[in-house]
């Protein structure tokens, strides 16, 4: 009787997993195509660089997703915070197409980001394996980033720049996020995030922010910095 009743137990969660998982991916798809589309409409009405006001908006956002989570308005505020970083992305990626082979350079960009989500989520899909283990370390490392910003912001305030360090936090922000790519699927299959919205908040980020960082490391390379 225990035994059957552990196998039920085991089934449901297994169907809840699969729906969180489903559930997810298609809100993130959509989600990617609504930021891609507002992108669009920044590039096409030559939008400026906002600078820090997209990304207080968006925090805001992002808490009222945390409180609106299991309810409709939670879906509601997730595209208008995706479509908000979207937006903010054209005078980016319109800085970049006006250098001599930005082209090359957004589209290598985007194409490597394609590649190692669906790389690293798919094999995390497919293997079922367990990285919750690498928490602690990926947390460290968004401290250490942090720091590394703010030294940044404080050194540029002061005429005080360091050299390579713009190079070395994109690189580290790369694997920063493929680290949380992991780590972030991983959760869903295993039951460690049940709410398919903030889920997909999660590997929104994961993907925005590696984009950005390999947009800056890729022109850099290519020679566009």
């Amino acid at each position: 009787m225990e035994d059957a009743q552990f196998i039920t137990e085991r089934q449901g969660a297994v169907v809840s997993t699969n729906k969180v998982l489903r559930n997810t991916y298609l809100l993130l798809s959509m989600t990617l195509l609504f930021s891609a589309a507002m992108a669009g409409v920044a590039m096409a009405i030559e939008a400026p660089y906002m600078g820090w006001l997209p990304l207080i908006v968006a925090f805001a956002l992002l808490f009222a997703i945390s409180k609106m989570k299991n309810s409709a308005w939670g879906i509601l505020l997730v595209f208008a915070f995706t479509g908000i970083l979207g937006f903010s992305l054209g005078p980016i990626v319109n800085a970049y197409m006006q250098t001599a082979g930005g082209t090359t350079t957004v589209v290598t960009a985007l194409s490597l980001t394609g590649v190692i989500f669906l790389s690293l989520s798919g094999y995390t899909l497919v293997s079922q394996k367990d990285f919750s283990y690498i928490g602690g370390f990926l947390m460290t490392g968004v401290w250490v980033v942090i720091g590394a910003i703010v030294l940044s912001l404080v050194g540029g305030m002061f005429g005080f720049h360091i050299s390579g360090l713009q190079l070395a936090i994109s690189s580290a922000i790369v694997m920063l996020m493929s680290g949380l790519i992991l780590y972030d699927t991983s959760k869903i299959i295993h039951g460690g995030e049940t709410n398919y919205i903030m889920a997909t908040v999660g590997l929104y980020l994961n993907i925005y922010n590696l984009f950005v960082s390999l947009l800056h490391l890729v022109g850099f390379f290519g020679g566009d910095d």
